[in-house]
């Protein structure tokens, strides 16, 4: 855990959010800035700042994150279709540095995204 990291302060329940599924490794949230009617982060509960830090020991984590994210995806009714993003560094949109998988949909979504 990081003292100053929003997602640390989530998982250890020090600041609300509107949980929609966690196990030992992975929690998964609401985006309280949604870009779309149905918009949820997935995140390890471990700290890894960004995808640049992760390991060849982070396999199997990555993995987790993006089934949870399909597995929730279809739960929250996405069947038609949805978007999984991962930013890497403030110039590609990272604003909170503990990796985190964001899951959109419920909207067309448009290429190129940014």
């Amino acid at each position: 855990m990081e003292q100053d990291c929003i997602f640390c302060k989530i998982v250890a329940g020090d600041i609300p959010a509107e949980i929609i599924y966690q196990d030992d490794d992975v929690l998964a949230f609401r985006d309280i800035n949604p870009q779309a009617p149905t918009h949820f982060l997935v995140i390890p509960k471990r700290h890894i700042k960004d995808p640049a830090s992760l390991v060849d020991d982070d396999r199997g984590l990555v993995g987790e994150l993006m089934l949870t994210g399909a597995r929730l995806a279809k739960e929250q009714g996405l069947e038609n279709g949805y978007r999984m993003v991962i930013n890497n560094g403030a110039k590609a949109g990272q604003t909170v540095f503990h990796i985190h998988l964001h899951v959109l949909g419920g909207r067309n979504m448009h290429w190129p995204p940014g």
